[in-house]
């Protein structure tokens, strides 16, 4: 059983999204490679910050062009649409967490390309605002 500190410190890294903020750093980390990591960090920090303040975009690992090359993964066929399933399971791979359940062809079963990339930046964007200022 969790000790009164422990259920602190859990709701503490739940609320200031600790987590998610370092497996983004993480990832960031593994996939430059930056020749001087500790100062890559602090600069993505920075950055992360900054687009808190401004209420822009945060630094992420994925853009435009990769849910592009997802997207012609799951559409070899080039018909300028994917399944539900494959939406869902494509986001999730991304690690995208709150996925619109309801997106745009939904009910047809025909999630466009378009549809795709807007559902995926926005599940990019807010996986990437880990800075809590609270």
């Amino acid at each position: 059983m969790a000790t009164q500190r422990e259920k602190d410190a859990a709701e503490y890294l739940k609320k200031h999204k600790i987590i998610e903020m370092m497996d983004n750093l993480t990832s960031m980390l593994f996939f430059y490679r930056p020749d001087n990591p500790r100062e890559f960090l602090i600069e993505q920090l920075e950055q992360l910050k900054i687009s808190q303040q401004n209420g822009m975009k945060g630094p992420n690992l994925f853009n435009n062009s990769n849910l592009d090359t997802v997207f012609g993964i799951m559409d070899p066929a080039n018909q300028k649409y994917i399944t539900f399933a494959q939406y869902k399971q494509a986001l999730t791979t991304l690690g995208i967490k709150d996925i619109n359940e309801c997106p745009e062809g939904v009910n047809e079963d025909k999630i466009t390309h378009e549809t795709f990339k807007t559902e995926g930046m926005q599940g990019l964007q807010r996986y990437s605002a880990t800075y809590s200022q609270s």
